[in-house]
């Protein structure tokens, strides 16, 4: 019986990307910049991007991506002769070494915000140098040295840390070989990845990494899928059927790019170009994903956008303090600079961005694709969750289990009927119907159907030997015009149903033929993660599924489900889930992607389940769990959580550092001191968001 639900074409906010790199769609630039400041921070992009249009800036140099912390050293040094020589040879000689530290340690400041004034834009950088040349105008060179050399050092060591994250990205476009064995007419060739063709085949020897993606055709052997899926075991390959569609071949038959081999060759026929393999689509969405602004990012734009021009107007009448107070000016403005360092909110800019790129990277390299920083805070947040039944709680491989054909008919024409109809369908209980027949002999026998048409959410139609034949749940033949089953089938349903089967109703012409029933069991692993989930913090886990209510009430016992609800339509799902987020607020659902897209485009976060491979899984949800292993999904939750955590304490950390800076500042601190905490503060929230790097699940 074929339960084809319709997909969401619009629930696409986060699944459209664009190429960024030549070898592998969407690897981040080696050379990424750094981002510091109220616009784009943190993202994929290889500038230095500020706000939404955005401008280049290199970080290289001549000493290549260390020439900024190369150039700091060096005016950290200078400033460091020239202090300590200021005891001995006071005068010029000193003076020209705090010259020397200014140019070397404003080299890139410099730069960054000429940029910025060219796209009329007044940011951090800029407020450093007019401090540092505030300073200076005062006589206070030193000071003014020690700003431009601890911000560069800060700048570039925050540049060299944000790269880290953004390594374990690129890492997984690495994975990818370039050069590939070809066999094409009889002869075997070297080729380059990129060269390889729709339909070619491709030889793979032992512990080589594969090329592409596509079904294996020849040859078995293990394959570890953790650089694409995160399976921690290797997976069993062997020769899928002639002409096997790589989309709808099972875990077995199809391979991945950048998964390596085992001890066995294999000839894999290429199904997607290199540009389209789902490891360079998933490197390409990681990568992405950086740019996709999280609620906490909006809200601290909104805040940058008011309090940075607050800080300059406070600058502005600070100077103008010696008019109302008994002091010189040199004093009222070297008090406005020490407090346009102390409110440059270099750490709140950064503190956000980094946790997101750290946990969507930590993410990408455990097998789960989230989709930007709004599905990933709001998936560390959840208070309830809605699973699919078939293929995400249960195994998805539903065995017939009952065959119980109607008096006057045999056990051969209701099954040969039933799998003539359903060998049209890609559905599991439709390949349990037809497994069921081969399995009794009667698959070399089956009968050809015509003018199939699927009902979604009922079963399917169509002709065989010229009759119409419906097979469906008993509720599709009521709705028929001549509706509503015999005694007989009545009673046989009833009875499947009371013992937990899923049953299918057989009939042709106006013959009923009997009823199927069929069992599909709970996932080995989905007790365990259920009760992960509970202690995650997640208060209500549901069950939704299109079979009986029995059925799904067996299922959710067993499982230990708060609830269960049977007989849903793709719509009754989508309006479960809607009044479930108004009583729970945030909601996810769980589903295999394709059949519950409307579900999951109305939930506040749709995770996918088995997505490598899958196009439409990839596209619809907003995290994607690319193995089909619902173990993934508490780590994939509890990253969230930490995530969630670290974004908090980076906030406090960078907004309570701003409290204290500006009051001790306008009280007399040293712009000196202000800087060193200012990036003392920025490098910690920075530290802090890499820890996510090592996150490792807890145990159940």
């Amino acid at each position: 019986m074929a339960e084809d639900k319709p997909t969401n074409e619009s629930h696409q906010t986060a699944g459209r990307w664009t190429a960024a790199n030549d070898a592998v769609p969407g690897a981040p630039d080696p050379h990424a910049g750094h981002a510091h400041g109220p616009g784009e921070h943190g993202t994929s992009d290889p500038a230095h991007k500020h706000g939404p249009g955005g401008h280049g800036h290199d970080h290289g140099g001549v000493f290549g991506e260390r020439t900024e912390l190369i150039f700091a050293a060096i005016a950290g040094a200078a400033l460091l002769s020239g202090w300590l020589l200021s005891f001995r040879v006071p005068g010029a000689f000193p003076l020209g070494l705090y010259g020397l530290a200014y140019v070397f340690g404003g080299y890139f400041t410099v730069r960054e915000a000429v940029d910025n004034l060219r796209h009329r834009r007044f940011e951090i950088d800029t407020l450093m140098l007019v401090a540092a040349a505030g300073a200076a105008a005062l006589g206070e060179w030193a000071e003014g040295a020690l700003l431009l050399v601890l911000f560069s050092l800060g700048h570039a060591l925050e540049h060299y840390a944000m790269g880290r994250a953004r390594r374990a990205i690129e890492a997984l476009a690495e994975l990818a070989p370039e050069r590939a064995t070809r066999k094409r007419d009889g002869e075997v060739e070297d080729v380059a990845v990129a060269d390889l063709q729709l339909g070619d085949i491709v030889l793979v020897r032992p512990n080589d990494q594969l090329p592409p993606d596509g079904p294996v055709v020849a040859g078995e052997s293990s394959v570890d899928q953790a650089p694409v899926t995160g399976e921690s075991i290797p997976v069993d390959k062997r020769p899928a059927a002639v002409g096997a569609d790589f989309s709808k071949a099972s875990a077995e038959h199809r391979v991945f790019a950048g998964t390596i081999n085992g001890a066995g060759a294999l000839e894999v026929k290429v199904a997607r170009l290199a540009t389209e393999s789902t490891l360079a689509r998933v490197v390409k969405m990681v990568a992405e994903a950086e740019a996709q602004r999280s609620p906490t990012q909006r809200f601290t734009d909104r805040f940058e956008r008011i309090f940075v021009p607050s800080v300059l107007v406070l600058v502005g009448g600070l100077m103008l303090a010696f008019l109302v107070l008994d002091e010189p000016f040199s004093v009222s403005f070297y008090r406005a600079m020490a407090v346009l360092v102390a409110a440059s909110p270099c750490a709140l800019a950064i503190s956000v961005p980094s946790a997101v790129l750290s946990g969507v990277a930590r993410a990408g390299r455990g097998g789960v694709l989230v989709k930007g920083g709004g599905p990933l805070e709001n998936l560390g947040t959840l208070t309830a969750l809605a699973f699919d039944k078939t293929g995400t709680l249960t195994e998805g491989k539903p065995r017939v289990t009952d065959i119980d054909p109607a008096i006057g008919v045999t056990e051969k024409e209701l099954l040969e009927t039933a799998a003539a109809v359903e060998a049209q369908s890609d559905h599991p209980l439709a390949s349990a119907v037809v497994l069921a027949a081969q399995e009794r002999g009667h698959g070399a026998t089956l009968p050809s159907a015509e003018a199939v048409e699927s009902l979604t959410g009922q079963g399917i139609r169509a002709r065989v030997g010229g009759i119409e034949v419906y097979v469906g749940k008993p509720k599709l033949f009521e709705a028929l015009a001549d509706g509503g089953l015999p005694e007989e089938i009545m009673n046989d349903v009833s009875r499947l149903e009371r013992q937990g089967r899923t049953v299918m109703v057989v009939r042709s012409g106006a013959r009923y033929l009997g009823v199927l029933g069929l069992l599909d069991t709970p996932r080995e692993a989905a007790a365990g993660v259920i009760s992960q989930l509970r202690g995650l913090g997640l208060r209500r886990i549901v069950m939704l599924s299109g079979d009986n209510q029995g059925v799904a009430d067996a299922v959710a016992a067993k499982l230990g489900l708060d609830e269960a609800i049977g007989g849903m339509m793709p719509e009754d799902k989508v309006a479960f889930i809607k009044t479930m987020r108004e009583k729970e607020g945030l909601v996810a659902m769980v589903g295999d992607g394709v059949n519950d897209a409307p579900a999951m485009a109305n939930a506040t976060v749709g995770i996918a389940m088995g997505a490598a491979g899958s196009d439409v899984a990839l596209e619809t949800a907003d995290v994607a769990l690319m193995a089909d292993d619902l173990r993934h999904l508490p780590f994939a939750v509890g990253l969230s959580r930490q995530t969630s955590r670290i974004i908090k304490q980076n906030l406090w950390a960078s907004l309570g550092m701003v409290a204290f800076l500006i009051p001790a500042t306008l009280f007399g601190l040293k712009i000196g001191a202000a800087v060193v905490f200012h990036e003392g503060s920025t490098l910690l929230v920075v530290a802090n968001a890499l820890r996510l790097l090592a996150y490792r699940e807890k145990s159940a």
